[in-house]
C-alpha cells in the first residue's frame, strides 16, 4: 500500500492530510511504476474533499483507457482465480513464458491430467508458478525425485530420479550417491519458479524432495510420521492417531506439525537440526510408534505384513529411511479433484480431509494463514532428550 497524499500541520499543531497534488508521492508516479513492474494495483481514494477526488482522477483519466493488450495467452486453461497469472507466447508447437527471469518452454498446455475437472497441464503449470512462494523454501536444495505422468492421472506413470540431459542450462544437480542406481547419479533441485513449472512441464504432478539438503544429504532436518490408512480402515482412525502422536510429542518435549497428505492418509512432521543420521531418525519414530500403537491397538498398528494391517492405520517410519519420499506441503496429488497436500492447525484436524483443499481453492487460505508449515523450516530441535525419555540407546 502506498500513500499519495502527504501530511502536513493542522491549526492545532495535529496531523492532518493534505490532498492530492501536494505530498511527496503523486498518483501519475505510482501508476506508472506498476504498469513498468506489471502489477495490479487499486486506487481508493479517502479525501474528504471532491477536489482531492477529482484531481486523482484527472491524473488517471486517460490512462484507464490507455492500457495495452495482453500479449500471448494464459497458461492456465481453466477458471480458476491463481494468483499472478502468467502468459505465454506460441512458438511453433511450443510456448515460451513471459515476464520470466529464466528462460523456459512449455508445450501441451491444453492436454487434460485431470479428467472429471478438466484441469490441464497449464493448469498444473500455473499452479506451481503460483504457489513457488510458500513451496520453494520446503523444497530448495532438496534433491528432487520425479513421479512423471505425461498423459495425466488416468495415464501411465514413472520414476525417475536421475537427471535427463535435456533440463534447461539454468537448472541445478546435485551428485547423490544412489544404491538402486548402482552409483553417484544426479539429482535436479528446485531453486525457483521456473524450475516448479519445468516439473510441471515433465508430467511432474507431484514433488517428492528429499529429507535433507545438498549441503547435508545424509542428516534429515525433519521426521515423518506417516500414519497409512489400510484397507479397511476410515479417517476417524487417522485422526485418532495424529491427536495421540500430538500428546505423545509433547509429553517429549517436541513440537511436531500435521499436514494432509493429499491422498489418504495424515504426515506429522518434527522438526529437527540436521545432526542426526537418517536411521536415527527412523529408529525414533519406530520406537514412538509403537508406543502409539501400544495405547491404542484398535486403531494403529506398526505390523509391516499388508494383511494384517486390515482395519488399522499403519504407522510407517519407514518413510524417514535414507532416500525415501514423501509429498512435499503444497504437492499436488495424482488423484480426481487435483487435491493438495496441505499443511494443517492442529485443530483442523477432525475437520479437514483430503480432497477438500485443491488446486482450485488454495488460495484463500494462504491469504488467511500464510505457511502454516513455516515452523518446520525453523529446526531447532533434537531427539537427545527425547531418546532418553523412552530409553533409547544406539
Amino acid at each position: 500500500a502506498a500513500q499519495c497524499a502527504g501530511h502536513g500541520a493542522g491549526p492545532g499543531g495535529g496531523v492532518k492530510d493534505v490532498p492530492d497534488g501536494g505530498g511527496a508521492l503523486r498518483v501519475r508516479r505510482l501508476r506508472e511504476a506498476a504498469r513498468n513492474a506489471g502489477i495490479a494495483m487499486t486506487i481508493i481514494s479517502e479525501a474528504r474533499d471532491d477536489s482531492s477526488h477529482d484531481g486523482i482522477w484527472e491524473e488517471l483519466d486517460g490512462y484507464l483507457n490507455d492500457v495495452p493488450e495482453p500479449q500471448g495467452r494464459p497458461v492456465a486453461t481453466t477458471a480458476i482465480d491463481f494468483p499472478s497469472p502468467v502468459r505465454a507466447e506460441k512458438d511453433g508447437k511450443h510456448f515460451n513464458p513471459i515476464g520470466l527471469e529464466l528462460p523456459l518452454r512449455l508445450s501441451n498446455l491444453d492436454k487434460v491430467f485431470f479428467p472429471d475437472e478438466g484441469y490441464t497441464k497449464g493448469d498444473l503449470i500455473q499452479y506451481y508458478a503460483s504457489v513457488s512462494p510458500v513451496l520453494l523454501p520446503h523444497v530448495a536444495d532438496r534433491p528432487l525425485s520425479m513421479n512423471r505422468f505425461p498423459d495425466g492421472i488416468e495415464g501411465g506413470s514413472f520414476y525417475e530420479k536421475r537427471a535427463p540431459g535435456h533440463q534447461p542450462d539454468w537448472m541445478r544437480a546435485v551428485p547423490v550417491e544412489s544404491d538402486s542406481q548402482g552409483g553417484v547419479i544426479d539429482f535436479l533441485v528446485a531453486d525457483n519458479r521456473e524450475a516448479m513449472m519445468w516439473f510441471a512441464n515433465m508430467g511432474c504432478i507431484e514433488v517428492h524432495p528429499f529429507h535433507s539438503r545438498a549441503q547435508q544429504l545424509d542428516y534429515p532436518d525433519y521426521a515423518i510420521f506417516d500414519f497409512d490408512p489400510a484397507e479397511g480402515s476410515d479417517w476417524d482412525q487417522v485422526i485418532a492417531g495424529g491427536k495421540l502422536l500430538k500428546v505423545a510429542l509433547q509429553q517429549l518435549g517436541l513440537e511436531g506439525y500435521p499436514k494432509l497428505s493429499g491422498s489418504k492418509g495424515l504426515h506429522v512432521y518434527v522438526p529437527l537440526e540436521p545432526v542426526h543420521t537418517y536411521e536415527r531418525v527412523r529408529r525414533f519414530v519406530g520406537e514412538v510408534g509403537s508406543y502409539l500403537a501400544s495405547a491404542n491397538p484398535d486403531d494403529l498398528t506398526m505390523e509391516w505384513d499388508k494383511p494384517k494391517r486390515k482395519g488399522k492405520v499403519f504407522v510407517d517410519h519407514n518413510r524417514n529411511a535414507s532416500g525415501q519420499t514423501v509429498a512435499a506441503a503444497y504437492s499436488v496429488r495424482p488423484r480426481p479433484g487435483a487435491p493438495v497436500s496441505v499443511p494443517l492447525l492442529w485443530d483442523e484436524v477432525e475437520t479437514v480431509k483430503n480432497g477438500d483443499v485443491t488446486i482450485a481453492n488454495l488460495w484463500e487460505r494462504i491469504q488467511k494463514h500464510g505457511d502454516l508449515f513455516a515452523p518446520v523450516l525453523a529446526r531447532g530441535q533434537t531427539l537427545d532428550a527425547a531418546e532418553a525419555a523412552l530409553d533409547i540407546k544406539e
